[in-house]
């Protein structure tokens, strides 16, 4: 017999569950939920999805993922994002192993489920058809990340046992992203549109989530045609998919009181006060209540920044080392705190932050201030401003939404594919990146036209490196780009607060070719199963 206990915590509707055995004979328990009864209340059901749901992503993975990336330095300490950046990770670090068992832990919840709403009396019909695609959905994403982290791994569609989880081997790769690629089509029929949920139902999974995570899913393939295809879907096809637009403020995207605006497909909810997150109380400004700095822009990102007048930090003539923030893109201000910026308070007090050695006047200006990479203040010279939650309580507790997937990634990817094929013109520019300029706040010609010269590729990545900085996509980007050796390895650098004003020196990161594009399987979990083995390469068996 199996025992059911749910943990709800506020809103979120948490449920946890725990499995044992006993004697067939024993008598129902009158103090907790069974096997023989969880399922004959719907509400049971409706706490399931919630789990799984709680299980789909949180800020907690998308920070660790940006500190993966040449967008962020963890200085504080030898965390394990820094270990893998670094070059010394090894099969036994704590993240390979943290990060399997969470995402076999989700996986785990869907099966679980699947496996059991046709037990629930008196479900809804439509109902039940609607969450079961959610679920497939959650689980096809929960799949999606551990293929992309460890490549090959142990792949089945039903719940197992602790024996069996003991000798399952690990299915290639492509087996499940075929796998994804047909869940999320299956699925896509019995979800949704955007434009029909009720307001109640806000940041569920729908049927233009399905077909984003198709294209994110293909994109990562450089299966081009796939990705246009499913991006369509969403440009083209909205009576079908939903109403999506880039929405007016770029800035404003990332705030409570635009949630679930018009760019956003789908989102991991948080509810203030019961359900919340404070990353950025170690990554904003000391001055601005912050405890100390764990999380720090890289100037190679503020670097990526174009001028206001189209051109790169490199070609523009009046282009100045030192004041080197004036006439930028806007982005770059609403995602990055550098020195002479502007930063407003929970007070709504707006000020301006000091952070080159010695330029604040006053105690508290000073507390921003770049002393070194052991102070508390920023190691780079530069603070978080994205996903900043100005309605947040004491220590950051921000009960705001992280965005999974929205419309500018939408027409990002679709540039993307169109170059790829050779076929990014005039016209497609206009479609995709004009826009996301101008929404940005360009307005010179050079900005928001066709360009006439320079890469082309290396335009639309930069552009979606500026767009979606610190939304946990990077890392992916440069893996699926196999461009680990020019982003993620040398010398990292800060602002140019260095010695004889040159740039701060951080780490020297070592990306090897041959082994870090895949993590090494946990090594807890090659002690419990050999089928596991071989390792991944580079990684010791």
């Amino acid at each position: 017999m199996k025992r059911y206990k749910l943990l709800i915590g506020g809103l979120s509707l948490v449920a946890a569950v725990h499995f044992t055995s006993c004697n067939k004979l024993d008598t129902l328990p009158t103090d907790r939920f069974t096997d023989e009864n969880f399922w004959d209340y719907p509400e049971n059901a409706e706490k399931m999805v919630n789990m799984a749901y709680n299980q789909l992503f949180s800020a907690d993975r998308l920070w660790n993922d940006e500190a993966l990336s040449d967008n962020i330095f963890e200085g504080r300490s030898n965390t394990d994002q820094r270990a893998i950046r670094n070059g010394t990770a090894d099969p036994t670090l704590g993240r390979f192993g943290s990060e399997w068992s969470d995402l076999y832990g989700g996986i785990k919840t869907c099966h679980v489920y699947l496996e059991n709403v046709d037990r629930v009396p008196g479900l809804d019909a439509a109902l039940k058809q609607r969450r079961i695609a959610e679920v497939r959905f959650i689980r096809a994403s929960l799949y999606f990340r551990l293929v992309n982290f460890y490549g090959d791994v142990p792949f089945f569609t039903k719940d197992i046992t602790l024996e069996e989880s003991k000798t399952i081997p690990r299915t290639p790769k492509a087996t499940v992203m075929a796998f994804i690629h047909q869940e999320l089509d299956e699925c896509m029929t019995d979800l949704p549109s955007k434009d029909a949920l009720p307001a109640d139902d806000r940041g569920r999974i729908t049927k233009g989530a399905a077909s984003a995570f198709q294209a994110r899913a293909y994109l990562y393939e450089s299966n081009w045609n796939k990705v246009l295809e499913y991006c369509e879907n969403l440009i083209k096809k909205q009576a079908e998919f939903g109403t999506y637009a880039l929405f007016d403020s770029y800035p404003d995207l990332f705030t409570a009181a635009k949630e679930y605006n018009s760019e956003v497909i789908l989102d991991y909810a948080y509810v203030p006060q019961l359900k919340t997150w404070n990353k950025l109380y170690d990554a904003a400004p000391i001055s601005a209540q912050a405890r100390l700095n764990g999380y720090a822009p890289l100037q190679s990102l503020v670097d990526n920044y174009i001028t206001l007048d189209g051109n790169t930090i490199a070609t523009d003539p009046n282009y100045s080392s030192d004041n080197p923030y004036v006439n930028r893109d806007p982005r770059m201000a609403a995602t990055i705190v550098f020195h002479g910026g502007q930063w407003t308070d929970f007070d709504g007090t707006v000020r301006k932050i000091f952070i080159k050695p010695e330029s604040g006047g006053t105690d508290k200006e000073r507390l921003d201030e770049y002393q070194g990479a052991s102070a508390n203040a920023s190691p780079t010279g530069y603070y978080v401003k994205k996903y900043y939650d100005q309605t947040a309580t004491v220590k950051y507790d921000a009960g705001l939404n992280i965005i999974m997937f929205r419309y500018a990634d939408i027409l990002l990817m679709y540039a993307e594919a169109k170059e790829a094929l050779g076929q990014l013109d005039a016209a497609i520019w206009d479609m995709t990146i004009k826009p996301i300029r101008k929404r940005a706040g360009f307005e010179a010609a050079k900005a928001l036209d066709f360009p006439t010269s320079g890469d082309l590729k290396t335009i639309v990545r930069n552009e979606r490196r500026s767009e979606l900085a610190l939304e946990g996509l990077r890392y992916y980007d440069i893996l699926r780009w196999k461009a680990g050796k020019t982003y993620l390895d040398g010398q990292v650098l800060g602002a140019k607060y260095g010695g004889n004003n040159s740039y701060i020196k951080l780490d020297i990161r070592r990306f090897d070719e041959s082994r870090d594009y895949l993590w090494s399987v946990p090594r807890t979990q090659i002690d419990l199963n050999k089928n596991l083995l071989p390792n991944n390469q580079g990684y010791s068996n």
